[in-house]
């Protein structure tokens, strides 16, 4: 039993410490540069306006008060998404396709699992949440959460701000936004997610003597390039100060984002 235990403690560890890597499914790279046909993720801005609290630092979601009704706008949102082929559309529409799925998704995996304090508690025994398990079916692929995240969005747009874009219902996560992604300004919601999380102190902290910052820049250190790629990057969406490379550390809060 202890052997078990010691064998858990140790995978958890492992999970927390790798990431997947960006590894295409080559399915999902068409696309349709002439259509210029968008996508009506207005039932998801409907719940994002009712549902979340939006404070200086975080982002918080009122997963407790969700009506039946809206959990089954979320569904009907979800199933619509579902019957599209994103491969049909342009590059900006697929982009604001998938992280607007991926997003709902995860809020509905809490909600349909509420209460829990945090999104680590989904999955199955050996797993460190819900992230590798089947969740969605398009054009009769099924898809996880990180399918989509690590071998749609990562490895086809390169852009390490998608990490500031697909929420995963933790106070440590870039936060949800209140706006839906848009195909008409994605480049500036991209900055403004990245400046948002990077000038809150779960993205960078510092002090006289250290510089915290969050996991995601180790985990995905592939995705920001090595030391000095990545200060270059916090560096050039710090309001206040910037940072150094001098005595840096790593943290995360995997409790969950609820507003009670």
């Amino acid at each position: 039993m202890r052997i078990v235990f010691s064998l858990l403690l140790i995978f958890a560890s492992w999970s927390l410490c790798a990431a997947p890597k960006a590894d295409l499914l080559p399915y999902w790279q068409d696309q349709v540069a002439s259509n210029q046909r968008d996508i009506n993720h207005h039932p998801w801005q409907q719940l994002l306006t009712k549902y979340l609290v939006v404070s200086p630092q975080q982002t918080l979601f009122r997963y407790s008060a969700v009506t039946p009704a809206d959990k089954q706008q979320l569904q009907n949102y979800i199933t619509q998404l579902a019957k599209l082929d994103p491969r049909q559309y342009n590059r900006n529409v697929q982009f604001a396709y998938w992280v607007n799925l991926y997003n709902a998704l995860t809020v509905q995996l809490i909600i349909d699992n509420y209460p829990i304090t945090s999104i680590t508690k989904l999955g199955g025994f050996f797993s460190f949440g819900p992230w590798d398990q089947p969740i969605v079916t398009i054009t009769n692929k099924t898809l996880s959460l990180n399918d989509i995240e690590h071998r749609i969005l990562r490895p086809i747009w390169r852009d390490p701000r998608i990490h500031y874009a697909v929420n995963c219902a933790s106070l440590g996560c870039p936060d949800l936004l209140p706006q839906v992604f848009d195909s008409h300004h994605l480049d500036r919601q991209l900055n403004n997610a990245a400046s948002r999380f990077i000038n809150s102190n779960k993205g960078v902290r510092t002090n006289l003597k250290q510089t915290t910052l969050s996991s995601i820049y180790d985990w995905y250190s592939v995705d920001f390039g090595n030391q000095q790629a990545l200060l270059q990057h916090i560096n050039h969406y710090r309001v206040h100060k910037k940072i150094n490379g001098d005595n840096i550390k790593f943290d995360y809060n995997w409790q969950l984002n609820q507003k009670l």
